[in-house]
């Protein structure tokens, strides 16, 4: 069975290209503001500089600034810029392939399980549309994903009450942690597929996370488990001053000081 989802609203869009610097910033396990925008260019203002993001003209940016969503918020985050083309930002992919990539999903649920590439391509598929934000400023629209809804899987092992928080654990050591309530929004999926074809190892191949409303390190490629827990875990970047909840409309970039 494949569904199509348009959460892009039937908007109009292009799409990035940049390198984020996530070595440099690993040197420092409390990296500030400052030192965080640096690494990533410059400021948020300067992403479009040549060489570094193709970004959509002006004229466009202010069409987009201006367009509403169903649920009230602007299509373009604050702080945000649209780019033609999706970013490489970095990272450890491992040495999993289509052939030998299993996905663990365990911890706080009935029937804990290990999905091979091809059963996950046996389950009820889905395509997206959707816009996804980067922490570093830019946006991509109206990107096309495939694959399996977290909810499909949920279903399966069926998480115990106790189970209030999702904690996804990728190559190298890198997680990521949401409330279990997020993974069951419709446009929450792990995706094998981008823009028609297979995933590209940069992007996360063989299977990544694609949390569109949520800042994308959120989304961690290079999947390896799914880890249901009673209590949340700050993942990589969180634990390093990045903002737990993410929300690009409210410009959770950084963890805020009390």
């Amino acid at each position: 069975m494949s569904i199509t989802l348009n959460t892009a609203t039937e908007y109009r869009g292009r799409r990035p290209n940049q390198r984020t610097q996530e070595r440099a910033m690993q040197k420092d396990r409390k990296i500030s503001r400052r030192a965080f925008l640096a690494a990533a260019g410059g400021t948020l203002v300067n992403i479009g500089l040549p060489g570094v993001f193709i970004k959509l003209a002006d004229a466009d940016q202010r069409t987009l600034a201006a367009e509403i969503r169903p649920d009230g918020r602007p299509r373009l985050p604050p702080g945000q810029m649209a780019i033609q083309k999706i970013q490489n930002m970095g990272g450890s992919p491992g040495t999993a392939t289509v052939a030998n990539w299993y996905l663990r999903v365990h911890g706080e649920v009935e029937r804990p399980v290990v999905l091979s590439y091809p059963e996950l391509l046996n389950l009820d598929q889905v395509d997206i549309i959707c816009d996804i934000h980067c922490v570093t400023g830019w946006t991509l629209l109206d990107s096309r994903w495939r694959g399996v809804r977290l909810t499909t899987i949920m279903d399966r092992v069926r998480p115990l009450k106790s189970g209030g928080f999702v904690i996804f654990e990728a190559a190298a050591g890198y997680t990521s942690n949401v409330p279990i309530s997020e993974i069951r929004k419709e446009n929450v999926i792990l995706a094998h597929s981008f823009s028609g074809e297979t995933l590209p190892r940069e992007n996360g191949a063989p299977v990544r996370v694609v949390i569109p409303d949520r800042y994308f390190y959120k989304s961690a490629k290079w999947l390896e488990a799914v880890k249901i827990t009673a209590i949340d875990v700050p993942g990589f970047w969180e634990s390093q001053g990045f903002s737990n909840s993410a929300d690009p409309w409210k410009e959770e970039r950084f963890q805020q000081k009390p």
